[in-house]
């Protein structure tokens, strides 16, 4: 390992070169890009909610942990898939598991039962924990979305 410098065009700034058997270039925390598609219904306030997790790539993740905020508080007890849990009032972690470059993950499922039974409610998604991966383009990870008490399928 050692440290260069360069001085050109009036700037001096210094480089630090890793020298060994690879290119010489450090190398970054691995890049994964992670969505979250699938569909809500509601129905006297329960919620059926199913997505599937996708890793876009470039590297795979090892597992990854999205996070699901409810607009309504939930009620007490609730039956969750194995891999989820509660984590306030209005929160529910799951875990999406290991997930390769351009692979879909395992369906996650669940009926979430609200403490009432609001007309509507929002659920937001978003990713909290990607594996020690970077997601650059995190827009696509961060879903909300509006369900309406209709028994409609809200698809996202």
């Amino acid at each position: 390992m050692g440290l260069t410098w360069a001085i050109g065009g009036g700037l001096l700034a210094a480089g630090l070169v890793v020298q060994g058997a690879g290119t010489g270039v450090a190398a970054g925390p691995p890049e994964a890009d992670l969505a979250y598609h699938g569909a809500a219904g509601m129905s006297a306030g329960r919620v059926d909610l199913r997505f599937v997790p996708r890793n876009h790539g470039p590297a795979g993740v090892s597992d990854a942990t999205v996070r699901l905020r409810w607009s309504a508080a939930l009620a007490d007890r609730q039956q969750l898939p194995a891999g989820c849990a509660r984590s306030g009032e209005r929160v529910v972690l799951c875990r999406t598991g290991a997930l390769a470059a351009d692979e879909v993950g395992r369906p996650v499922e669940m009926r979430v039962r609200l403490r009432e039974a609001p007309t509507e409610v929002l659920v937001e998604f978003d990713t909290v924990w990607g594996g020690g991966a970077v997601d650059r383009h995190r827009e696509n990870d961060r879903q909300r979305v509006l369900v309406l008490d209709t028994g409609d399928t809200y698809y996202f």
